[in-house]
């Protein structure tokens, strides 16, 4: 009994500053919901205090729902995590494989593909928004110019030209815009969270039993059948993991969104919390308590797909 009170007691001061560090935090948020609190209201000066006098209730949540921008918020919350999720785990799972093959510069390589992840974000979202998508002098701009320029090219040629010359002027996509904002974002998200996964699938796979590979080759198995059969079960654990860490912090998502539309027809539940809290701290808090309900109800089930994973 000793023996397992001494390492309790050592370890109670760090579950109690963990505790305090998480409870404190959403405690005050949860009790900044049910009030009335405005930094600047010249209309009724006591709403600028926290105080238990200006009691709401629901009020805060119901006024959150009934914003115009919730819904979106909401929605585009879950679209461009999901749209993330998909394509970082089908890129890494290509990537990983082909990185896992023996060929001269590997290494090069591998640091290459990793280094993506260590941009910061806000740096991450100007080069896309700027130099990659911008339709004037990005890579956008610069690559549809060219298409169109090839075309008029090929107008002139005897047989071809009469095909070409039904082709319209192409014209390259504004991704600021309020319908591929959220577009632009996935895509810069996918890009600096990618060799993340590619980090974790391809340290997996130099675990994989190649005397089983070895086995369905005899058999006569092929790639696809050996891949589908072989490798993907033996990534699952590390599949769960990368879905659960990366959801966790794309769920966060709120440079890139600022950057790239200032909140223009994209926007998720952390700027809209960012948008109340300039003023509306009760408005603000409530709809923390939404992106915490979102976040929980998420955890829940890539838990449950993660434990389910780690038993198999």
């Amino acid at each position: 009994m000793a023996n397992r009170t001494i390492p309790r007691l050592l370890q109670t001061p760090s579950v109690v500053l963990l505790l305090l560090w998480m409870l404190v935090p959403l405690g005050m948020t949860l009790y900044f919901s049910f009030i009335r609190y405005v930094l600047n209201s010249l209309r009724r000066p006591e709403w600028t205090t926290p105080s238990f006098s200006n009691w709401r209730g629901f009020g805060n949540y119901e006024y959150v729902l009934n914003a115009k921008d919730f819904g979106l918020a909401m929605t585009n919350s879950i679209f461009i995590v999901a749209s993330i999720l998909v394509f970082t785990v089908l890129l890494g799972l290509a990537l990983a494989m082909l990185v896992n093959r023996s060929f001269p510069g590997r290494g090069i390589v591998r640091v290459l593909l990793i280094s993506p992840f260590f941009v910061m974000p806000a740096v991450n979202a100007v080069l896309w928004i700027n130099m990659i998508l911008d339709p004037v002098l990005g890579l956008n701009g610069l690559a549809v110019q060219g298409i169109n320029e090839i075309i008029n090219n090929l107008r002139g040629f005897p047989v071809l030209g009469s095909f070409f010359s039904l082709w319209p002027e192409f014209e390259p996509i504004s991704f600021r815009a309020t319908q591929t904002s959220a577009y632009a974002v996935i895509m810069m998200v996918t890009w600096q969270w990618t060799p993340f996964a590619v980090l974790i699938f391809m340290t997996s796979l130099q675990s994989e039993d190649e005397s089983q590979k070895e086995a369905a080759i005899l058999d006569g198995a092929n790639a696809w059948s050996r891949f589908r059969n072989l490798t993907v079960p033996h990534l699952a654990r590390p599949i769960a993991i990368v879905v659960m860490i990366q959801s966790i912090f794309h769920l966060s998502l709120y440079a890139e969104i600022e950057i790239v539309s200032r909140g223009n027809g994209n926007k998720n539940l952390p700027y809209l919390i960012g948008e109340f809290t300039s003023n509306n701290i009760g408005a603000a808090s409530a709809t923390g308590i939404f992106a915490v309900i979102l976040a929980n109800i998420v955890a829940i089930f890539l838990l449950r797909m993660v434990g389910k994973n780690l038993m198999d």
